[in-house]
């Protein structure tokens, strides 16, 4: 279960629609909701369609799931499907295919619990089975961000990017999706789990002797008047002139358009008009073999509960 991102260019509108008409993300009651979301899909689609069409014409998302799922497939003694939350396949139409299994196991793709993410799909999708009549039981997990295997991905990641230079000349940047301050002080446990796997990370790091200048936290991709949890990552990267930068997006399991676009080409022109002596995104775990190991050891575990 993720997010979702564009398959083509007509399916913007699809996504910018579902995602703000969604009661996580919009807390505002109906009508009200559906209007917001309206005019924010409508002073947005046009740009996005832009960003989108520098990224190929479709979400990198969509490519990186199906590598993960067609790899899964190969290892688990199950059947791997994938779902979006705000574009197809959609849960209705991934439900219809799972009614004659006997056990469910529905997968997060988002390490760290919130509402905005977590308990939206999870809710979706179990109400999206009972419209079909699923009667097996439907096994999930909160949150992981603490997995060993999932820490030593991110680290393996991070290694990529410093390969070829040696790390303690580098500050490392932990780049997490923003929510706003609101969710966070309503009880969402978001930010409080990024910063837990930014410390288990660290602990990996340091495991394995990889050392850099200064590793910070900050929040990307804030949007509207409101405030939003900090540090903000443009804020702190105009305050990096002359430093060499590594950011690792922490918050997303498989790359997307906020890692390939907003961090890559976005936040690259604020690092070259600011003059960072270097600048370098890492990918995400995507179907890295520690992810996949990740994913096994969850499923089995579950399928042993």
């Amino acid at each position: 279960m993720n997010m979702g991102g564009p398959n083509n260019l007509d399916e913007v509108e699809v996504f910018l629609k579902n995602m703000f008409n969604d009661k996580y993300i919009i807390g505002a009651p109906q009508p009200i909701r559906a209007m917001i979301g309206l005019l924010i899909t409508t002073l947005r689609k046009k740009e996005a369609k832009e960003n989108y069409s520098k990224l190929g014409g479709m979400s990198p998302i969509v490519g990186h799931t199906k590598r993960l799922v067609r790899r899964l497939n190969r290892v688990l003694d199950a059947d791997v499907y994938y779902e979006m939350r705000y574009t197809p396949p959609f849960a209705r139409e991934v439900t219809s295919k799972l009614t004659q299994y006997d056990e469910i196991y529905a997968f997060p793709m988002y390490p760290h619990y919130s509402s905005t993410t977590t308990k939206s799909s999870i809710e979706n999708f179990k109400k999206e089975a009972k419209k079909v009549g699923i009667k097996a039981p439907i096994k999930t997990i909160e949150s992981y961000y603490s997995d060993e295997n999932y820490n030593k991905a991110i680290v393996e990641r991070i290694k990529e990017k410093v390969s070829d230079v040696n790390s303690e000349d580098y500050e490392l940047i932990f780049s997490a999706h923003g929510l706003t301050q609101r969710t966070i002080d309503k009880g969402d446990p978001y930010q409080e789990h990024i910063l837990k796997n930014v410390e288990c990370a660290k602990e990996e790091l340091k495991n394995q002797g990889i050392k850099f200048k200064n590793i910070l936290v900050a929040y990307q991709s804030r949007l509207g008047p409101v405030e939003w949890i900090k540090p903000y990552m443009d804020v702190t990267l105009k305050a990096m002139k002359d430093k060499k930068v590594i950011v690792y997006p922490i918050s997303f399991t498989v790359d997307n358009s906020e890692t390939e676009f907003e961090l890559d080409i976005e936040y690259k022109q604020i690092a070259d008009e600011v003059g960072l002596a270097d600048y370098r995104v890492a990918k995400v775990p995507n179907h890295h073999p520690y992810f996949i190991e990740t994913i096994a050891g969850i499923y089995n575990n579950l399928k042993s509960q």
